[in-house]
């Protein structure tokens, strides 16, 4: 599978970046809620719910920081983006209220809700064959070289990793109100890297926690070995579709590693356990990959104290299914 190249030129991300995003967005969107939440053995963590987002993702901060930096030229080519839903749903949104078109590359088997969504958001998407492996970033560079339009990429972007990131510096404010300090720690769904880079960019003195599903962990043995390594052809089917990246991008890596990060994965059973949880004690529609981090610390995997955040990072689901799930089905 290839990489597509962005039209973009690939600065380093910074702190500075994400606190220009963290203006940005407070400018634009409410806050989202930090909520407390008693777990098994009775200490407190506190749930940064991402899920509440005007798009049912924290994805639509890194859509918003990357096109409003967009020249007018660019604007007027367009954007493209490749993404399973919640991206796309981001990007979207931002390019509808900045008059930009927009055309997001998503698999034939990511859920009807997040389609539909995309397609209500005024976004042209172009389908790809995922179970059959057809490369999605090589459809991407197509559009991108026919249209000269810019690729916002999911993850592998320096303006998307630092509009991801401005969810940290809510975050921290959050938690010094509400908590009495700094974040001790943050556990977060992850996927390709952009929200855990743009996370340690915003938090240099917290522990970040990446977590992915068994299986699709290349981020955590990337982190344990020192080198990127991509998911096997072999990986398992997962409900986290949001967290089915191939590898993550040498520039999310190299913020990774600077900060030391070691990362988790959970199991299938223990993400369902976790959007349960989420529902029936905070009242929250929470999706599989957006549970994948209260997953691993309602199983014991990441340590919890009255300081340690967890990421919610999407609420796109479909119906059907999170009934499944709510009733242990």
């Amino acid at each position: 599978m290839t990489n597509p190249s962005p039209s973009i030129d690939m600065r380093a991300p910074t702190r500075e970046g994400v606190l220009r995003a963290a203006e940005k967005i407070a400018a634009l969107l409410p806050q989202t809620p930090l909520l407390p939440l008693e777990i098994p053995g009775g200490e407190t963590v506190w749930c940064k719910a991402e899920s509440l987002q005007p798009v049912g993702a924290f994805k639509i901060r890194g859509a918003w920081h990357r096109q409003t930096d967009l020249s007018e030229d660019e604007r007027a080519r367009g954007v493209v983006a490749v993404s399973s839903g919640n991206h796309a749903q981001g990007v979207a949104w931002a390019a509808r209220r900045l008059g930009i078109a927009a055309k997001i590359v998503m698999p034939i088997d990511a859920p009807a809700v997040k389609l539909d969504a995309t397609r209500a958001l005024g976004a042209g998407v172009v389908l790809y064959d995922r179970p059959g492996g057809e490369d999605r970033d090589a459809l991407a560079a197509r559009l991108t070289a026919e249209s000269g339009a810019t690729l916002v990429h999911a993850y592998g972007d320096p303006w998307v990793i630092e509009g991801q990131g401005s969810s940290g510096v809510e975050l921290a404010a959050q938690m010094e109100r509400l908590a009495g300090g700094q974040p001790t720690r943050v556990v977060t769904p992850c996927g390709g890297g952009g929200l855990t880079s743009g996370l340690a960019l915003a938090l240099p003195d917290t522990e970040i926690v990446p977590v992915e599903p068994e299986g699709w962990d290349d981020v955590t043995r990337s982190l344990a070995s020192g080198t990127i390594e991509r998911v096997g052809p072999g990986a398992p089917a997962t409900a986290c579709d949001a967290l089915q990246t191939p590898a993550t991008f040498p520039i999310n890596f190299a913020v990774m590693t600077s900060r030391g990060l070691r990362g988790m994965s959970v199991s299938e059973s223990e993400v369902r356990a976790a959007q349960r949880y989420a529902f029936t004690k905070l009242r929250l529609v929470v999706e599989p990959g957006g549970a994948a981090a209260l997953a691993a610390v309602l199983a014991g995997k990441a340590a919890a104290d009255g300081r340690t955040a967890i990421i919610l990072s999407g609420g796109n689901v479909d119906p059907a299914t999170f009934a499944a799930v709510i009733s242990g089905a």
